[in-house]
């Protein structure tokens, strides 16, 4: 799972050719740390579906603004350069991927 930045998310997320879920992290963050196992094998097991990557909220203010980000974790999918889904909060692994089941039949 990759890390972007405010100067990397426009070539890494708005420009994927794949759909990106992005989760807005944050090191003193404990649901994100429980999340981010779960993400680092969705993004294994969906490689070629779905690119998965993590924004840190403190060193990215302008991003997180941007897209309106109020807690964390918060994950978002991005689909053509647009957010086309937004979750807030950590979930189990089956739950998450039921919840992205339309973006990953669509890729």
């Amino acid at each position: 799972m990759a890390d972007v930045t405010e100067e990397t998310f426009g070539t890494e997320v708005l420009g994927s050719a794949l759909p990106v879920l992005v989760q807005f992290t944050a090191d003193w963050c404990g649901p994100c740390r429980q999340l981010a196992p779960v993400l680092r094998e969705i993004a294994r097991q969906e490689a070629g579906r779905i690119k998965v990557v993590q924004l840190d909220v403190d060193r990215n203010p302008g991003v997180t603004v941007r897209f309106g980000v109020m807690a964390t974790p918060t994950l978002m999918v991005f689909r053509a350069g647009e957010p086309v889904q937004s979750m807030v909060g950590a979930r189990p692994k089956r739950k998450l991927l039921q919840e992205l089941e339309d973006v990953l039949a669509a890729a």
